[in-house]
């Protein structure tokens, strides 16, 4: 029994190190973006790794505010606790939020909106974003994704740079040699940042545990009324998600790993109510934290195209 102890304090010991290693490189690379480039932007989606990201941008620049503002591309199909929980912290943060609506793309007739069972706003993201970033001229973005995400995020440098179109190249990307990050761009062209490129999904929940980060409710396990559909748990509190009239609503305690728009993305079964839980069915779980992402399977390289064309 005493064995058993001490092994897992020395487990618990070396997580706190992990984490603050992580925490470190994430802070450099946020003064690096700070330094090096003359409007950086942070997306803010309202998930986990976005209110990450924010806690490191305060730590980075404490006793200063937040130096620059949060973008969030709003498709209209987010969960409400997340833009509940978006717009309660921008105002406890006294941060500048933009918001750039994916309707207004639609209504503009720059992108079509899908139809049928399986639509999703989520790829129009792109135009929007790319809009956005050239009306307010950032040249850098700042987002959470993360290399243990997707095989197509793996390749991603920290500072990944985009061409004047906004599109990525995955075959001509910057060596990455040591902490050396070069932020030199041309005219047109901008970079996406990714301070929490090198964490996974349980040091993001280790850092929240640290430090006592408040996030949406919807990542703890609650009641809610739902429907199976291709082995996967959708939500039916809402009318995004297309139902078929054969598909039966039952209330089931689930919670959501990742948080996309309620059209693609599925929550789990769980009966994790605490970050402790969280932290515990990640360590068992044996499907990935996008596994439940519908907009991921619609072909190999699904994540890959997407990026091509200007995606976060």
């Amino acid at each position: 029994m005493e064995v058993i102890e001490k092994t897992e304090i020395k487990n618990k010991e070396r997580q706190i190190l992990e984490v603050n290693a992580l925490e470190s490189e994430a802070i450099y690379i946020f003064r690096e973006v700070a330094s090096q480039f003359e409007r950086p932007v942070l997306l803010f989606s309202g998930g986990k790794d976005s209110i990450t990201l924010v806690r490191l941008a305060q730590k980075a620049f404490f006793p200063a505010k937040i130096p620059f503002p949060l973008l969030h591309i709003d498709t209209g199909h987010n969960f409400p606790e997340t833009i509940a929980f978006r717009d309660k912290l921008v105002k406890e943060l006294g941060v500048e939020l933009i918001v750039r609506k994916v309707q207004d793309s639609i209504d503009q007739g720059k992108v079509i909106e899908e139809k049928g069972k399986y639509a999703s706003r989520n790829g129009l993201q792109t135009t929007t974003l790319l809009d956005a970033l050239e009306e307010f001229k950032f040249d850098a973005a700042i987002g959470g994704a993360r290399r243990d995400e997707e095989k197509a995020r793996a390749k991603e440098r920290i500072f990944s740079v985009r061409d004047d179109f906004g599109q990525w190249d995955e075959k001509n990307q910057r060596p990455e040699l040591f902490d050396h990050l070069n932020g030199k761009i041309e005219l047109g062209q901008n970079v996406r940042v990714f301070p929490i490129s090198n964490w996974t999904e349980l040091d993001v929940w280790n850092y929240i545990k640290k430090e006592q980060i408040e996030i949406p409710s919807i990542y703890f396990a609650h009641k809610r009324k739902t429907f199976f559909r291709d082995g996967m748990i959708w939500s039916a509190e809402d009318s995004v998600v297309h139902r078929e009239d054969d598909e039966i609503v039952e209330e089931r305690m689930v919670r959501f790993r990742t948080v996309g728009d309620m059209s693609c993305t599925a929550a789990v079964l769980s009966d994790a109510t605490t970050i402790e839980k969280v932290v515990q069915e990640i360590r068992n779980s044996k499907i990935s934290e996008r596994g439940a992402r519908i907009d991921d399977k619609r072909s190999e390289a699904a994540m890959e195209k997407r990026k091509q064309q200007g995606y976060f």
